[in-house]
């Protein structure tokens, strides 16, 4: 993925009781699924419309606002990202990188498996249970990734595609501070992913505040480990805003089995009719 890091969902976290209470979390759960479900059928009741935008190729009315968004990401990877992606990448010996985000993505795992029963995908998700139980046992609590050796390779998914799989569309792209281009879907999909996250609500502080600082070094890692790719796009590309969005519509789209619905779009004519 080309986008800026998620770091956005950590900005959930803020509540009335301290950060990583039980009680903070349960008492965000009504709301948030009540926006949730709105948000849902409120796509699901707009897809028509959403079919006739995609002859363009994408579904963009706040183009201008996304911009903005979009300036301000640059930005924050600009000063604070792609620095610190660049001290951690050097300073930080690769296996030791790679056995922080073997064990950020073996924490992602109950969330896959729960997001594979919700689509009724049981050959998949017994796949995730299967790899989730050897890497946490004989991987060392997932450092080590034993399971990818034995075939067990993981299935990705999320609550973005669950919503797709129950026929709701992918609704406006949209550009989300910290987390970088998304759908409206997708980002009601990362909200329900954070707050319903079976590890999190599992794990209490101190061990939820190291599950964070592992999700975050991952993060660092992967912004290290694709610099080539991520600095060609946002920082020599002629427009760096058209250019992710196209790339993370083709992409989300071909991973969910869509790409057939849009139309080939070219990002620089949006240069050309700006001039």
């Amino acid at each position: 993925m080309t986008s800026l890091p998620p770091f956005a969902d950590a900005a959930l976290t803020r509540g009335t009781a301290p950060a990583g209470h039980p009680a903070a979390r349960r008492g965000r759960k009504p709301a948030v699924l009540a926006v949730v479900l709105a948000s849902a059928l409120a796509l699901s009741a707009c897809g028509g419309a959403e079919v006739a935008s995609r002859d363009a190729g994408f579904n963009d009315p706040a183009e201008a606002h996304n911009r903005r968004v979009h300036g301000f990401n640059k930005g924050v990877d600009r000063v604070v990202l792609r620095p610190a992606s660049q001290v951690y990448g050097t300073v930080v010996p690769g296996p030791v990188r790679g056995g922080i985000s073997n064990f950020s993505d073996n924490l992602g795992l109950p969330a896959a498996v729960a997001n594979n029963l919700l689509q009724g995908r049981i050959e998949p998700a017994g796949k995730n249970a299967f790899r989730f139980l050897v890497n946490s046992t004989f991987g060392l609590a997932g450092f080590l990734d034993p399971a990818t050796e034995m075939g067990l390779a993981e299935d990705d998914t999320d609550f973005g595609e669950t919503l797709h799989v129950w026929g709701v569309g992918e609704g406006p792209y949209m550009e989300t501070p910290l987390r970088g281009p998304s759908t409206v879907r997708d980002t009601i999909g990362a909200v329900v992913d954070f707050v319903f996250d079976p590890v999190g609500a599992a794990i209490n502080s101190p061990e939820s505040d190291y599950v964070l600082g592992a999700k975050g070094l991952s993060l660092v890692g992967d912004r290290y480990r694709y610099s080539d790719t991520i600095d060609s796009l946002l920082y020599e590309s002629a427009d760096s805003y058209a250019q992710a969005r196209l790339l993370y519509l083709q992409n989300r789209r071909f991973e969910l089995g869509t790409e057939a619905e849009s139309n080939s779009y070219d990002p620089y004519d949006d240069i050309n009719a700006q001039e």
